[in-house]
């Protein structure tokens, strides 16, 4: 590359000095020449500011006046940054010191690659890929996302078997590359979702907008996972299965969008009772909670003002045309490589 594209890498922060502490150390190593470290805090109380302030003078700090969420808090923060290319990474991320390069070399290989993911392991077990990206995000006809090497609750061991970089249909949040350009003629993420599904939304909108979603086999990073919600979490429950929804109703065209929920209304009624008949009441609340969220929201409207065609699903690679529910419980297809690949568009 000639001119060195610039590079920020962007923490948001909420109440995580003990993740700021361990693994913000390996992002200052990093070897990109022209690179900005910044956190966003998002009003943290836990002393983080002043930590950041003494110990890593180098870090810019910006500040949220309140905790916004993931959603509001990015959105705030990047408003602020001035990059050609903007990675949001989460706190509990450890990196080695060459991650950026192979992510960005691959991202200037094609103006319309929008967003990457590299390769996302977990940071306990490094053999083994992490929940929250593994090699890269799908999603099937009824909207359930899963990843290469992690579907549902099976994680997969990294065993060369997710080698090839290729296009994807989401990219985790985790460790999210975005072209800034892009970012902002998406319009950001949208602040309804809070946390939890909004990178799917983001990369499905770029997508619907012409761009590309990458996966950069090449690079790879380590996750700790689950710092901010327990995986047992009633209100991460909520958020799953309300985001889930409002992710069909932005991106599909209103037709498709009318059938597919209908029939997700139907799945997410076996999913409280099957919560029900575990003793889980909470969770099982969270998702009649969700739907009533939702129905509120088609009528308050809001998200992202970006102008792009609502998809059916057919016009998009990186979906799967099956039920993954099906295909998991059902036909026992518990790994990425049992699925075929003339399943997925």
């Amino acid at each position: 590359m000639t001119n060195t594209p610039k590079v920020a890498v962007v923490i948001l922060n909420w109440n995580g000095i003990k993740h700021l502490r361990e693994f913000l150390p390996s992002v200052l190593a990093s070897t990109w020449s022209s690179l900005d470290i910044i956190v966003g805090d998002n009003g943290s109380t836990d002393d983080s500011v002043a930590f950041l302030q003494q110990n890593f003078p180098s870090v810019q700090i910006i500040q949220n006046d309140k905790n916004y969420g993931f959603t509001g808090g990015y959105n705030r923060v990047l408003e602020q940054v001035d990059a050609d290319y903007l990675i949001l990474l989460n706190s509990d991320v450890e990196v080695p010191a060459g991650w950026i390069e192979p992510v960005i070399a691959q991202m200037e290989s094609d103006p319309l690659i929008a967003a990457a993911a590299p390769k996302i392991k977990w940071y306990a077990e490094k053999d083994q890929f992490e929940h929250a990206g593994a090699a890269g995000g799908f999603i099937d006809v009824y909207g359930y996302p899963f990843c290469r090497g992690r579907i549902f609750y099976e994680i997969e061991k990294d065993k060369g078997q997710y080698e090839q970089s290729d296009e994807i249909f989401w990219a985790s949040g985790a460790a999210m590359f975005v072209r800034a350009k892009c970012w902002r003629e998406a319009g950001g993420f949208d602040d309804r979702f809070f946390a939890h599904m909004e990178e799917i939304d983001l990369c499905w909108r770029l997508k619907n907008m012409g761009y590309k979603v990458m996966y950069c086999a090449e690079s790879e990073v380590y996750h700790v996972g689950g710092g901010t919600l327990n995986t047992e979490n009633p209100f991460k429950t909520y958020l799953n299965f309300r985001n889930n929804l409002l992710l069909l109703k932005n991106n599909l065209s209103i037709w498709r969008a009318m059938v597919v929920i209908f029939i997700r209304f139907w799945m997410d009624l076996l999913a409280i009772f099957r919560f029900l008949n575990e003793g889980k009441r909470k969770d099982a609340w969270a998702i009649s909670r969700a739907h009533q969220n939702f129905v509120v929201q088609l009528f308050k409207g809001g998200g992202p003002k970006a102008r792009y065609k609502r998809s059916n699903l057919h016009t998009l690679k990186g979906i799967y045309r099956r039920s993954i529910v099906w295909d998991f419980f059902m036909k026992k297809k518990h790994t990425f490589d049992a699925l075929d690949p003339t399943d997925f568009y």
